[in-house]
């Protein structure tokens, strides 16, 4: 695997573990109740987001192996292009069942030489 795909693969690492820490311990109510906090996760969204595209131009097949990877780049661009549409309810849905498949893919893709 090419040194650039191991970058992006990282920050997709990264800003999923962030994602993580973020709403460890916290409840759908606490997400929307605050803002500073509901920022931060769609923020880090767009990083996994925008990390995939990347990847997906630099290194498609890798991205390929990121089972969702054209879903979660589609999820990026309506947070960054429709931001008034996304819905909340969606967002914690992707914290809670998908992250930790994702966590564990790119984890998976970085261990391998």
């Amino acid at each position: 695997m090419r040194l650039e795909s191991k970058r992006y693969l990282y920050d997709v690492l990264q800003a999923a573990k962030k994602l993580q820490q973020f709403s460890s311990g916290k409840a759908f109510t606490d997400c929307t109740a605050d803002a500073l906090l509901r920022s931060a996760i769609e923020r880090q969204l767009e990083i996994v987001g925008e990390a995939l595209r990347r990847l997906s131009k630099e290194d498609p097949a890798t991205a390929a192996r990121v089972r969702e990877h054209e879903r979660i780049i589609a999820f990026r661009n309506i947070l960054i292009h429709g931001y008034a549409e996304v819905d909340d309810h969606l967002v914690w849905d992707i914290l809670q069942t998908k992250l930790p498949a994702l966590l564990r893919e790119v984890d998976a893709l970085l261990r391998e030489e």
